[in-house]
């Protein structure tokens, strides 16, 4: 069963704390007052990943486990869009853009790969 202290030693928790903070001292150069709110929703989807998988760690099974790993995959996949609106309204710069997206994907890409050798009960099995 799942240890409360055991999500430090996850890679994917590693990798999406060091997104967060990436992503929390880019968006701190956000200034104008018209883009607080994206700046806003930028850390929060950033601080969500690594925060679900730690909640998700807490719990009794592998199925609620599997949920919070759910979780922060969709928060990963809105970080990515709020990193493009950032990019595109010139609120961030084009290589923190990219710098940022690239690491988004690894964590995404990781939570998969997770997700899959738990055994992810939502997912779609192979018909045979």
């Amino acid at each position: 069963m799942w240890r409360v202290s055991d999500f430090k030693k996850l890679l994917v928790w590693q990798k999406a704390h060091a997104l967060a903070l990436h992503t929390h001292r880019v968006a701190t150069r956000i200034r104008r007052s018209h883009e607080v709110a994206l700046r806003a929703q930028l850390v929060r989807a950033a601080m969500s990943m690594p925060a679900n998988i730690v909640e998700g760690r807490r719990q009794d099974s592998e199925k609620e486990f599997a949920r919070f790993l759910r979780i922060a995959l969709n928060s990963g996949c809105e970080l990515e869009y709020h990193l493009i609106v950032a990019r595109d309204v010139g609120a961030i710069s084009e290589s923190d853009s990219d710098a940022l997206l690239r690491e988004a994907t690894e964590v995404r890409k990781m939570l998969h790969g997770l997700l899959s050798k738990i055994g992810d009960p939502l997912r779609p099995r192979a018909r045979v």
